[in-house]
């Protein structure tokens, strides 16, 4: 492939990047690249390289600025592993240095703003290149391409993407779920103002307090029923998209039935509530951090009292998920001065990290509906990647992989494009979304009967 020898710097060795660092170890011989794996942990940088010649672990703390600037300098690439808001300090030196990088993360303000710097420095930052964001764009826009090359007028599009555990892996778990993401998005996930989309040509808005009552339910291929709630904004990516005339526009996100009623308890409470710290936080006990949200009662219990505070029947399956989840358990927090959003990622983690003989799964669905010529069309197409083990997940697989095939496709020249970019170009997404099928990350696509006006 020619003798000269790019290096590829990747910041953050953490659960998403595993995929990832396996693909550039895989490509290292053939692309002639060197691979720098940086993170905190000096130790899980080296377990992830697994001593392959081309490969360093490297301890790094990034907000050591020297030891960042020295890196990113010598870089061919940089991969940001990073938590998002920390992308920022990291972009600004690759455009000093007139480095490319590439992030799966969401395009924040401030990365939108370095936009003309980045052009200006000649160099792509590739952003929203994961599962969701990134696949989710790439197999959406290939939907949208197609319908609008046949000269389609599009009235409908809808898509769901959920982080979920794979069929055999929800035995005996009554949520049918567990955390295969960052937990403290999942317990935010909704809060901080209205949700909102467009339905048949009319802006409709969901509080909070609301949100998990409104669900619909999809059957997708052959993988059972699933119930979507909706993203924070589904009209975000409407001119990204170019869909800023459709009638419905819905983002939403995947469980399986009866987990929105169940989490519902969570919001009605106030548990989810990140904007005060509870007195003493460290030394109460789930139980006790439970029974902060109820009323005093001196002879009911505090399961007595959440279900007639939200009218939850005894025998209710709302009821097995909520004592299931540790609600009640004498456990200490040990989180001092925390939120209650804190507390509540604390007593889920312990029951919803994945075992060691646990897989998840990535499910991801898109509904798209179109006059053409005169008939109405509906295309379904949806997507599901099981992980390999507790470690080689599938949202490792869905995120690191398009973050590695970016890189690939950036060192070699296949993607010549400038500035801040998400993978929405038919240049981008054609070749990594062929790639991508080639590890088992495909759509089945079908025409179903037309729903909706």
């Amino acid at each position: 492939m020619g003798d000269i020898v790019k290096k590829v710097l990747v910041i953050g060795a953490g659960r998403s990047a595993t995929s990832l660092i396996k693909y550039l170890l895989k490509n290292a011989e053939r692309f002639e690249w060197e691979i720098t794996v940086c993170d905190q942990d000096f130790e899980l940088a080296q377990n992830k390289i697994n001593g392959h010649p081309r490969a360093k672990a490297l301890q790094f703390d990034i907000n050591d600025e020297h030891a960042r600037r020295s890196q990113i300098k010598s870089a061919s690439i940089v991969i940001s592993m990073l938590p998002a808001h920390m992308h920022i300090d990291v972009a600004k030196e690759c455009i000093e240095n007139k480095i490319p990088m590439v992030t799966a993360s969401y395009v924040s303000p401030e990365m939108k703003a370095l936009d003309g710097l980045a052009k200006e420095s000649g160099i792509i930052l590739m952003n929203e290149v994961g599962v969701d964001p990134g696949i989710d764009h790439m197999s959406a826009m290939k939907l949208i391409d197609t319908a609008r090359s046949q000269g389609a007028e599009l009235k409908i599009f809808e898509s769901f993407t959920g982080g979920l555990l794979a069929r055999e892996s929800e035995k005996d778990n009554p949520w049918k779920y567990k955390f295969t993401w960052n937990p403290r998005n999942v317990v935010l996930a909704g809060a901080g103002g209205a949700v909102k989309f467009k339905q048949e040509g009319k802006y409709k808005y969901i509080p909070y307090h609301q949100l998990f009552r409104r669900t619909e339910v999809i059957e997708i291929n052959g993988n059972g029923r699933f119930e979507g709630y909706a993203n924070r904004d589904s009209l975000k990516y409407r001119s990204a998209y170019g869909l800023e005339e459709i009638p419905t526009i819905y983002r939403g996100t995947l469980r399986r039935p009866g987990f929105c009623r169940a989490w519902d308890v969570f919001v009605k409470l106030g548990m989810t509530d990140d904007s005060y710290r509870l007195e003493n936080s460290e030394q109460m006990t789930y139980r006790e951090f439970t029974n902060t949200f109820l009323a005093f009662n001196p002879t009911d219990s505090v399961e007595l009292k959440l279900m007639h505070y939200l009218g939850i029947p005894q025998d209710s399956d709302i009821m097995d998920k909520i004592v299931w989840s540790g609600l009640f358990s004498d456990k200490k927090v040990g989180v001092p001065n925390a939120t209650p959003a804190m507390i509540l990622e604390k007593i889920l983690k312990d029951v919803w990290t994945l075992n060691e003989d646990e897989r998840d799964m990535i499910v991801m669905y898109h509904k798209l509906g179109y006059i053409v010529d005169g008939h109405k069309k509906m295309i379904e197409s949806s997507m599901i990647v099981e992980g390999d083990n507790n470690e080689d997940t599938a949202m490792a697989k869905t995120v690191g992989l398009p973050v590695g095939i970016a890189t690939k496709q950036i060192l070699t020249g296949e993607i010549k494009l400038k500035g801040v970019q998400i993978p929405i170009k038919k240049e981008i997404y054609d070749s990594m979304l062929s790639e991508l099928s080639d590890y088992g990350i495909r759509f089945v696509e079908k025409e179903i009967p037309y729903q909706g006006y």
